[in-house]
């Protein structure tokens, strides 16, 4: 009779940590496969959305406005078309605007039906980073309007929020009747453009991880007119009610790219805004931007301030030659 020898106790326990020892080298090679296929997946977004913009200009001889701002006699007193929906029919996405409102845009958070059914509440897959966290998209505001995230924002220049304090020197801003910057302004033409589309931002990345900003979101008071939110409730695609719509479409150079608020109790208000105009992502480093002439690069966010602000402003002089 043959007998069957099995494994002993501690031939077992050697093969489980051979095991686990093999599993603990692979997972970090696969992490960083898998950050890296995020990242170019990220990249092919922003690289869609130049191409759309520059559809958008050959048929209107302009990039779309950052937002299209009107005046109205009832709260919200002011209301506007992002430039996300103008782009959405040159990335096929013509349901997601089909029958867009543009006279009352806030009537596009009803119809076709209310609530997260609502135009402004569609998820857009070209205007999500696979690497951003989002816990919720799309996001109920209150009076049972919604909408959806973007992971990307328009290049607004020095400075793009507070639109009262907006900068104008970037690709986009507020412009129209409603606007407190520029209500006579126009939309940039290409040829605006100064420092070359291959010196200059189109756009960028945003992240909505920021743990301090939300946590002081529920103890800092805001100035009256003005909202403290978390990061979760920034970067709605299609935001149609409100002045402060630019800072849900636009980013700027006015703070370093990942610039996260303070611990709290120390962060402000003001810290707040800051973080509103910041680029920045998941992506290890830094953040992905598309320039004006379709080159997508991975900005490191150790760029010198200085730099930043150089890549973002479309017609000071001064470029910076982006790797």
């Amino acid at each position: 009779m043959i007998r069957r020898r099995g494994f002993t106790l501690i031939e077992l326990l050697v093969v489980i940590a051979i095991i686990a020892l093999l599993m603990a080298m692979l997972l970090p090679a696969i992490q960083k496969v898998r950050a890296a296929a995020d990242r170019m997946r990220c990249g092919s977004n922003l690289r869609q959305l130049c191409i759309a913009a520059h559809n958008y200009h050959l048929d209107y001889n302009r990039f779309p406005p950052g937002v299209y701002l009107m005046p109205f006699a009832t709260a919200p007193r002011f209301r506007g078309i992002t430039l996300f929906v103008y782009l959405a029919p040159y990335l096929e996405q013509d349901n997601a605007v089909k029958g867009w409102d543009l006279v009352d845009p806030l009537n596009n958070t009803q119809l076709p039906t209310p609530g997260a059914g609502s135009r402004t509440a569609t998820k857009v897959p070209v205007y999500l980073c696979p690497s951003d966290q989002i816990d919720t998209n799309p996001v109920d505001t209150g009076s049972n309007r919604w909408y959806a995230l973007t992971s990307y924002g328009g290049n607004g220049g020095s400075r793009s929020y507070d639109p009262l304090l907006a900068a104008n020197d970037g690709v986009f801003f507020v412009i129209g009747p409603g606007s407190q910057t520029a209500p006579q302004g126009k939309a940039v033409r290409i040829e605006a453009i100064h420092d070359g589309t291959s010196h200059t931002a189109l756009f960028g990345e945003r992240s909505h991880t920021d743990p301090n900003n939300d946590a002081a979101a529920g103890t800092v008071v805001p100035p009256s007119g003005q909202f403290f939110n978390k990061m979760n409730n920034v970067g709605y695609w299609a935001n149609s009610g409100g002045r402060l719509a630019a800072g849900d479409v636009t980013m700027s150079a006015w703070v370093p790219i990942n610039y996260r608020v303070p611990t709290p109790p120390a962060a402000t208000f003001a810290d707040h805004e800051r973080r509103v105009n910041a680029f920045g992502s998941l992506h290890p480093g830094g953040a992905n931007f598309v320039s004006a002439d379709g080159s997508v690069h991975f900005v490191r966010e150790s760029i010198e301030p200085e730099m930043l602000r150089r890549y973002c402003v479309r017609n000071d002089g001064l470029v910076e030659e982006i790797e």
